[in-house]
């Protein structure tokens, strides 16, 4: 970032974006904020990850749930679903260019705040 922030300054600008942002959805529960940790995990280490499997990671979250909150990240354009060359019924997971841009610039944020 350009300059140092406070945490306040950060929970600020999170506030100001809320709605809108990728920030705001997935910290609307610790099964959406878990979803994005598994989701961006398996797309750091180069792992495909199928709706099915993700659903089953999700702990304490309903399968029906999960596939609402997938449903929703993929709606607003956080997350991508492709199908498989071998199988067209499995549906990986990825996370779009414009999502790993902001999951890119929240770490860096985070790593530079200052109390």
């Amino acid at each position: 970032m350009d300059q140092e922030k406070t945490l306040l300054d950060f929970w600020e600008d999170q506030v100001k974006k809320s709605h809108t942002s990728s920030n705001y959805f997935f910290r609307k529960s610790p099964s959406h904020y878990h979803l994005m940790l598994l989701v961006m995990h398996a797309y750091k280490v180069n792992e495909k990850l199928s709706v099915e499997e993700l659903k089953t990671r999700l702990f304490k979250t309903s399968r029906p749930k999960a596939a609402l909150i997938i449903n929703e990240a993929c709606i607003k354009g956080f997350f991508f679903l492709e199908k498989t060359s071998t199988d067209q019924r499995i549906k990986n997971i990825r996370p779009s260019e414009t999502f790993i841009k902001e999951f890119n610039d929240y770490l860096n944020t985070l790593k530079n705040i200052s109390y």
